[in-house]
């Protein structure tokens, strides 16, 4: 698709019937010009972003249904599939350079360090995996979390990984320290689906509820609501190039688009005033706050003017 601000401007550009059964992830190479897809088939394809070309198959990848996929560099990606397997693939070589089942369950959600050299793998049975891509060999497993891990985010300029769990919490991990989670933070949440990071200490997260919630880490808060698909559990996010705008997709079969600019001038301090539990949560645009059909449109009225007087306590 092509996406645009301006009302009626979106359009499909092409679409790909190439894969026999769902298609569980795509993602766009680093330099724009290529798009991975992978699917409950097994295959993994590589078409042209402009015509959406099948430029190339691997059918049967790997021995169980493919679940996500992560470029790392022009000529190597990553693979994860349901049995917990992981391939590293290079094009140029048109093969698998490193295979790896260390983890019992689905692999969920992938990351990459700045350098391409380090490969996290976050799992269903609630374990990261620690790989290392440069010399292509297992590193290390870290202990199990509660509920299923899934997602993995780098922040702190790469000092910390967050991991989101099907049971609401996000795990923080110290980089030098995987085995063990140094840091947990419950989300009133069902869960944590989805989670991408905005700036080195904010992450957006979706959730079964269908509400997108922005958090700061370390100090762990959550800031505000950014927007909802209503009552829809959300499969997906992601950030546009340049940070502006975020990308959310349901069960509702939308995809919505959310402007996230101001986060990225807030800044956190660990001083907050005490607010009351249970309370709304804060809206982070107009969009989130809603026009009335949303379900904070009852809790707002009340809750009003206890929300200006502290709206600068973060």
């Amino acid at each position: 698709y092509s996406y645009s601000c301006t009302e009626g401007e979106n359009r499909q550009l092409w679409s790909s019937g190439h894969h026999l059964k769902s298609c569980r992830d795509v993602a766009f190479s680093q330099d724009g010009q290529k798009l991975f897809t992978v699917s409950k088939d097994k295959s993994v394809h590589v078409l042209t972003v402009e015509e959406g070309r099948l430029e190339t198959r691997f059918p049967k990848a790997h021995s169980s249904a493919l679940n996500c996929v992560l470029p790392i560099d022009n000529h190597i990606f990553a693979t994860g599939d349901d049995g917990g397997a992981l391939k590293v693939w290079d094009l140029r070589k048109g093969d698998a350079i490193l295979e790896a089942r260390q983890q019992e369950e689905y692999i969920s959600a992938m990351a990459v360090d700045g350098n391409g050299k380090i490969l996290l793998t976050a799992s269903g049975d609630g374990t990261l995996g620690v790989f290392n891509v440069k010399r292509r060999r297992f590193e290390l497993l870290s202990e199990p979390q509660n509920g299923d891990l899934t997602s993995v985010v780098l922040l702190k300029r790469g000092k910390k990984v967050a991991c989101g769990s099907s049971e609401g919490t996000i795990y923080l991990f110290n980089w030098d320290g995987f085995g063990a989670a140094s840091d947990r933070f419950a989300l009133r949440a069902e869960s944590v689906d989805c989670m991408v990071p905005i700036t080195d200490s904010i992450v957006c997260v979706g959730s079964l509820d269908g509400v997108i919630r922005a958090v700061n880490v370390l100090p762990s808060r959550v800031l505000g609501c950014v927007g909802q698909h209503l009552g829809e559990p959300i499969e997906q996010l992601a950030v546009a190039p340049g940070g502006q705008l975020l990308a959310s997709c349901a069960h509702d079969q939308k995809v919505k688009f959310w402007d996230v600019s101001a986060l990225r001038g807030l800044v956190v301090d660990d001083y907050r005033k005490k607010k009351k539990k249970g309370g709304p949560l804060r809206a982070l645009s107009s969009k989130a706050a809603g026009s009335g059909e949303d379900f904070f449109a009852d809790l707002r009225d009340e809750a009003e003017p206890e929300a200006a007087a502290g709206s600068d306590s973060d």
